[in-house]
């Protein structure tokens, strides 16, 4: 039972918004299905951090989230800053329930067991916070994730981050967010948001004052999911 990794799936098989506009995006959707079938089992996890489907709202996401349910694996949802469906836990749990979408769960202040892994990890937030409003929202997301990761260090097994924001990017840090990495003593972090070649070059992977980080945006994979050793 293995645990892959892969974010940014940007979906829209419901909605009008094609991502194949974009340099690289040609095609994803056929070639993130041929990799997924080609290297997951129904054994298997697959973590997906954030930005999943275009959809507005939760009702309008059925077609998105039955492409993924359909895919081989058990999934895990982390929320992006895309996914404006997003509600409360209990909201999204009823609705994939009432929808028979029985491989799909959602990490929010919580933590599950894979691969002697325990998976934990929350959205994040912009690097840098100037405005009340964005403050308010990382001390938010600052609390979800020392919840899920004291969940997660119940278990006894590493704790592994994923997050949908980096918490460095080139030379800038998210101060709040590495605080609580380095406090709990975090090995491996995964993240994505970041996309385009221009961009990808500065993004922060490998050893990072101790802690092991990854960029996995579809693109920067190139639409295939990445096995966390």
């Amino acid at each position: 039972m293995s645990l892959f990794a892969i974010a940014d799936l940007h979906l829209s098989l419901g909605e009008d918004k094609p991502m194949d506009i974009f340099a690289g995006w040609d095609n994803y959707v056929e070639r993130l299905t041929k990799n997924w079938n080609t290297l997951v089992t129904d054994d298997d996890t697959v973590m997906i951090a954030g930005d999943i489907s275009w959809a507005m709202k939760l009702e309008q996401t059925y077609t998105d989230f039955k492409y993924i349910d359909d895919l081989p694996g058990k999934k895990i949802f982390l929320k992006g800053n895309h996914d404006y469906w997003w509600g409360t836990k209990s909201k999204i749990e009823k609705f994939l329930d009432n929808n028979k979408l029985n491989s799909i769960n959602i990490l929010f202040n919580n933590t599950y067991v894979c691969d002697n892994k325990a998976i934990c990890g929350t959205r994040g937030w912009f690097l840098e916070n100037e405005s009340d409003a964005d403050v308010k929202v990382l001390n938010r997301e600052v609390g979800r994730l020392e919840m899920s990761i004291s969940e997660a260090e119940k278990t006894g097994l590493e704790p592994v981050v994923f997050l949908h924001y980096p918490p460095v990017y080139c030379s800038t840090e998210c101060s709040e967010i590495m605080n609580v990495l380095l406090k709990h003593n975090i090995k491996r972090c995964y993240y994505g948001h970041i996309h385009g070649k221009s961009n990808m070059r500065y993004a922060v992977e490998g050893d990072y004052k101790g802690i092991n980080f990854k960029l996995i945006s579809c693109d920067r994979l190139a639409f295939m999911p990445i096995l966390v050793r």
